[in-house]
């Protein structure tokens, strides 16, 4: 399939997430090749990650996106976005300053997506996309973190973000928050609320949990 022809693809990707007639109408739309490609997308690349921990593609909207754009206004420093899928945050990351912006994706279509999309808003070398898992990551030098996944992984992160990054830096999820930990701020309502976590004071609450 050729660029033109996944460029499409894309921008489908962004309106919605296809469940099994949509996946239909678009083989018939496309032909088997970009069949195969969805099929690929929307099957995490995570074969090799426990299926509690597994996540599925589902594009942020625009409106999720402004609204964690939002909470990391003013903010500079290494940004990394756990799970970047098609790479959007990413990309706006880069436009607001936040330098250098990074993404962690398993998914081989969706970090050829993404690197496409880099290219095409002429950030090629400006951006990266690492096919890594992001819970081998080091975040160690990370300030800002970017955090789109599902309730049934926070409580694993929460303790590797604990572990690793410096109090300086803002974690900022999107569509569900990090249940045992007090949001600095919010933005948005409903699915296309987010949640910015300041580590400093996030560290704080849990040590005075564990005094009292």
């Amino acid at each position: 399939m050729d660029a033109e022809a996944l460029d499409e693809l894309a921008g489908q990707l962004q309106g919605e997430a296809l469940g099994g007639r949509g996946l239909l109408q678009l083989a018939a739309t496309t032909g088997l090749a970009a069949y195969a490609v969805w099929a690929a997308v929307l099957m995490p690349g995570f074969r090799r990650v426990p299926l509690h921990l597994q996540v599925p593609y589902v594009p942020s909207s625009a409106q999720q996106v402004a609204n964690v754009m939002g909470l990391l206004r003013g903010r500079a420093g290494k940004t990394a976005d756990l799970g970047s899928g098609d790479g959007r945050l990413v990309l706006e990351a880069h436009k607001q300053g936040l330098r250098p912006a990074v993404g962690y994706e398993l998914n081989p279509w969706l970090l050829w997506l993404a690197r496409y999309r880099a290219r095409k808003a002429g950030y090629d070398g400006k951006v990266s996309f690492l096919k890594q898992d992001l819970w081998k990551a080091d975040l160690s030098d990370c300030h800002n973190v970017i955090v789109f996944l599902a309730p049934s992984v926070k409580p694993p992160l929460a303790a590797k973000l604990l572990a690793e990054l410096p109090d300086e830096a803002r974690v900022v999820a999107g569509r569900f928050p990090f249940p045992s930990w007090t949001p600095t701020c919010t933005m948005g309502q409903g699915l296309e609320q987010a949640w910015a976590y300041d580590m400093k004071l996030v560290r704080r609450a849990a040590r005075s949990s564990m005094e009292g």
